[in-house]
C-alpha cells in the first residue's frame, strides 16, 4: 500500500500545518493508503512525499490543502 511522508520544519512551529495536511490526507484517504507519517525537519522544510516522491513542497509552492489533497490524489 501506499505510504505517505509528511517533513516539517521543528524550529519554524510547522508541527499545526504538518497535523492539517495529516488529517485531510487521512479524512479523504484513510482506505487507500497504508501510512501517514509526520517527520521532524529543520531549515524550512515543509514537504509531502507519496511513496518516497515529492509531490508538493513549501519552497515552490503556496500552503493549500485542497491543492495539496489533490496532488496526492493524482500520486495515488
Amino acid at each position: 500500500m501506499t505510504e505517505i511522508e509528511i517533513e516539517y520544519c521543528v524550529p519554524c512551529g510547522f508541527l499545526d500545518r504538518a497535523e492539517t495536511i495529516q488529517h485531510a490526507v487521512l479524512q479523504q484517504f484513510g482506505e487507500r493508503v497504508n501510512r501517514v507519517s509526520l517527520v521532524t525537519g529543520d531549515h524550512g522544510v515543509l514537504t509531502v512525499a507519496v511513496d518516497d516522491e515529492i509531490v508538493w513542497d513549501k519552497a515552490d509552492d503556496e500552503y493549500d490543502v485542497d491543492e495539496i489533497t489533490r496532488r496526492v490524489r493524482s500520486a495515488l
